[in-house]
């Protein structure tokens, strides 16, 4: 009777680690796609109300984090950057993954450029406020591989809301969903 008593409480034992191992472990989370922070070399701004613009050299720090317990490798993507509906900035984030529970840190060049917008609807921002409201948005594709074995297709997707202070020339107030 004793032994059974074992083997029983070893078989729910089993089922207990198998059970926690299987919810935990070999879930797949959706990694996190973010504009972290920027940096700019070149910035030019005019602000006069009938013909305002800007242009400058923006060098944003984007991050993937990975809270899998295996790696994500992901695909290129096209990172877009808007000013309301218009697009005034395009970038290209290379290829390549993120370990296990960790975050991928890597810098790309946006040239910013308000070609695509009119003058008078600029000239509107820079009378009413000292920045310029920008989005980002972009999908990253790839596969998250768990114990070497399993493979699951996972894209995520970026939506980051920000202000570039044209006095300090800096981002402000960036929030990423």
């Amino acid at each position: 009777m004793k032994c059974f008593a074992y083997v029983a409480a070893f078989a729910v034992f089993q089922t207990a680690v198998i059970l926690v191992f299987a919810l935990v472990v070999m879930k797949v989370r959706t990694p996190k796609f973010r504009v972290r922070s920027a940096r700019f070399d070149d910035f030019q701004v005019s602000t006069l109300v009938t013909n305002a613009s800007f242009s400058a050299r923006m060098n944003a720090e984007l991050s993937v984090k990975n809270a899998n317990f295996g790696r994500y490798k992901y695909q290129d993507s096209n990172i877009e950057f808007f000013y309301q509906d218009y697009k005034v900035g395009e970038a290209v984030s290379p290829k390549g993954k993120a370990n296990f529970k960790s975050t991928k840190k890597f810098i790309v060049p946006v040239d910013l450029n308000s070609a695509n917008v009119p003058g008078d609807v600029l000239g509107n921002e820079f009378r009413q406020h000292a920045w310029i409201p920008l989005t980002s948005r972009a999908t990253l594709k790839g596969k998250v591989t768990l114990m070497l074995i399993f493979k699951k297709n996972k894209s995520t997707n970026m939506n980051c809301t920000m202000n570039l202070n044209t006095s300090s020339r800096q981002i402000q107030d960036l929030e990423c969903k």
